[in-house]
C-alpha cells in the first residue's frame, strides 16, 4: 500500500529495503483522490522503533494512508531526539482542530503507576474525550487501550504480580464481525505486560464486546459495539526481536523477568525468536482501515455522519 510521510522520516529508508510502498508528500499530491488520514499518539519510549513497527502493520491495503504523528507536550521523552520529535511530530494544539479518518494510541512503560500519577495523563484524557467528535475510529493499544477503558467505561486495571511475557495462542469468538474476518479459528500474538482489564469487568459493559481471549493471556480484543473505540491487550504490532530486546534489556537492569514463552526455540534465548504472529496483525490492522476508517468516513472530514448499524 501507498503509506504517505514526510520524504525524510528516518523508518521511510527502512521501509524501502522491505519493499513497502512509501509515498513520499510529492507523489502523493499527484493523485486525484483523498487519503485516508491516520493520526498516530506515540507514547513508546522507543519511538523511532515504534514508528516502524506501525507503518509495517498498516503497509496491507491499496488505500493511500496520510500519516500524522503525534506526542504529549506534558511528558519529556529521554529516548528520542528533540530533533526528531521537532521534525516528525505535531503537538495536541496543531491538530484539534481536525478530523482524522483512524487514530492509534499506543501502549506506554507505565503500567504499575495509577493512570492519575502518570505526569501526562490529563492530557491524554483530553486527546481522548476529542476523539470522540473528531475521529472516525480509534485503535488503542495494550496500556493505551486500558488507559482508555479506565477513562471511558471507569473500568480499573489490576497487577498481575507478573509480568505477562510471551506469545501466546488467542480463540476468536465471533467471525461474523467485521474486524477479525479473515482469521482462523486460533491466532498467536505477542503481549508484554504487568497488569489487566478483567473479563469480569468488561462484560459487565454492556457497549463492550469482547472478539478474542486467550486462556493463559486473558482478553486480547474489544471493541465498542458501534466500532468506534477498539482496544487491544497485547502488542500485534511487534517485530520479531522485540520481546528478545526486551528480555535482555530487564536482565540487565536486574528485573525480574520471565523468560517469554513460546518464543525462543527450545526454549534457547541463543536461538533466533519464532515469527507466528505477523499474519494476523497484518490482517487485524488492514480490517480495521478497511472497515473501521476507510467504508464509515465521510469524504469530507469536516462533516462526521456515523453509520455502523451495518457492521452487526
Amino acid at each position: 500500500m501507498p503509506i504517505r510521510i514526510q520524504s525524510d522520516l528516518p523508518a521511510g529508508e527502512v521501509l524501502d529495503r522491505e519493499n513497502i510502498f512509501v509515498m513520499e508528500e510529492g507523489q502523493a499530491d499527484l493523485q486525484n483522490i483523498r487519503p485516508l488520514e491516520i493520526l498516530i499518539l506515540n507514547l513508546m519510549p522507543l519511538k523511532e522503533d515504534t514508528e516502524l513497527q506501525l507503518l509495517r502493520s498498516l503497509s496491507n491495503t491499496p488505500l493511500q494512508l496520510n500519516i500524522t504523528f503525534l506526542t504529549v507536550t506534558t511528558h519529556h521523552a529521554k529516548n528520542t531526539k528533540a530533533g526528531h520529535l521537532n521534525q516528525f511530530y505535531q503537538e495536541f494544539s496543531d491538530i484539534k482542530e481536525s478530523f482524522f479518518d483512524g487514530m492509534i494510541i499506543t501502549g506506554a512503560p507505565v503500567e504499575l503507576m495509577k493512570f492519575e500519577e502518570v505526569d501526562y495523563w490529563d492530557e491524554l484524557c483530553e486527546i481522548l474525550d476529542w476523539t470522540t467528535d473528531h475521529v472516525t475510529s480509534t485503535l488503542h493499544l495494550c496500556w493505551g487501550a486500558q488507559a482508555a477503558l479506565y477513562h471511558h467505561y471507569g473500568l480499573s486495571k489490576r497487577n498481575l504480580g507478573y509480568k505477562l511475557f510471551g506469545v501466546y495462542r488467542h480463540r476468536v469468538k465471533n467471525k461474523k464481525i467485521p474486524l477479525v474476518r479473515g482469521f482462523d479459528d486460533f491466532f498467536f500474538a505477542p503481549h508484554s505486560r504487568w497488569t489487566e482489564v478483567s473479563r469480569d469487568e468488561i462484560m459487565k459493559c454492556n457497549d463492550l464486546v469482547i472478539l478474542s481471549e486467550s486462556d493463559e493471556a486473558g482478553v486480547f480484543l474489544v471493541m465498542s459495539r458501534n466500532g468506534r473505540r477498539i482496544f487491544v491487550m497485547g502488542h500485534p504490532e511487534y517485530d520479531r526481536l522485540t520481546l528478545d530486546q526486551e528480555y535482555q534489556r530487564d536482565k540487565k537492569k536486574g528485573i525480574p523477568i520471565r523468560m517469554p514463552v513460546n518464543y525462543y526455540p527450545d526454549d534457547d534465548p541463543d536461538n533466533k525468536p519464532k515469527l507466528s504472529w505477523r499474519a494476523h496483525a497484518n490482517t487485524l490492522y488492514t480490517n480495521w482501515i478497511n472497515y473501521y476508517c476507510y467504508q464509515l468516513t465521510p469524504y469530507s472530514l469536516g462533516t462526521r455522519v456515523y453509520t455502523y448499524e451495518n457492521l452487526h
